[in-house]
């Protein structure tokens, strides 16, 4: 199947590993041009940029903290190459998760409002800086990975869990607004997914008692959610819009 993706400019925000980075990789295997954005480590966004291939890859600074941040990543995306034609929100800014033992009242409040807002403001300001070109070109694909969390719940995540919440909340409507251009916007719902992160930090026996209650008898890993948001970013998906989809094997 051809995705039509050769020569489409892609903007993958926390592409410096884990399913960021998968994601970039795998537009890059359909031919297109990925920005890899990074926060922290330039270094791990740059080799991710190199593996896109010559001329494929870009590794371009990016921190939801600082929105002149976005909006310089947005400016050299564009003046590298062009309109961004497809942007992947992946990145998320880390705290306000509760430690066990603790009760979500005993979590500050200002620490949960400040992690939502640092999670959604800077995303809603990155889509309407891609917005007018998608809409000049009237083609665009938008894709907000979320979580299972959003829908399923997960322990001592409800600050997340309204964020992941949010995205999708944001999206349905968005689509309204920008389906007639040509735009297309949905959200990939990952479950628990092995990434080198999650391999690393959670005990085998934990990953295995996952597997045991997961109907396909397997956890995704980064490119199952890589395939699956590839798809609905591509011109082969022509009319998904506003939809939700869960990459969790049936849980």
């Amino acid at each position: 199947m051809d995705l039509g993706l050769t020569g489409k400019v892609v903007l993958v925000t926390g592409g410096s590993g884990g399913i960021g980075a998968e994601l970039a990789r795998t537009f890059a295997a359909e031919g297109a041009k990925v920005a890899v954005t990074y926060r922290t480590n330039r270094e791990a966004a740059e080799e991710v940029a190199r593996e896109c291939g010559p001329g494929q890859g870009l590794a371009v600074h990016y921190d939801l903290t600082d929105l002149a941040s976005v909006d310089a990543a947005v400016e050299r995306v564009e003046e590298h190459w062009g309109p961004v034609d497809v942007l992947v929100a992946n990145a998320i800014s880390p705290g306000a998760l509760r430690k066990p033992g603790k009760l979500f009242e005993e979590l500050p409040t200002e620490d949960c409002v400040s992690f939502i807002n640092v999670n959604i403001a800077p995303v809603l300001h990155t889509v309407a800086k891609v917005l007018p070109g998608m809409r000049a070109k009237k083609w665009g694909r938008i894709a907000f990975i979320s979580s299972r969390a959003a829908t399923a719940g997960k322990p001592g995540r409800e600050a997340y869990g309204a964020v992941k919440s949010a995205l999708h909340g944001f999206a349905t409507s968005l689509a309204w607004d920008v389906g007639r251009d040509g735009v297309l916007v949905n959200t990939v719902l990952p479950g628990l997914t092995v990434t080198p992160r999650v391999a690393e930090a959670v005990p085998e026996a934990v990953l295995e008692r996952e597997r045991a209650i997961t109907p396909s008898g397997r956890l995704s890993c980064p490119g199952d959610v890589a395939q699956l948001a590839v798809f609905l970013c591509s011109a082969a998906n022509g009319n998904t819009n506003g939809q939700f989809a869960e990459v969790s094997g049936g849980r």
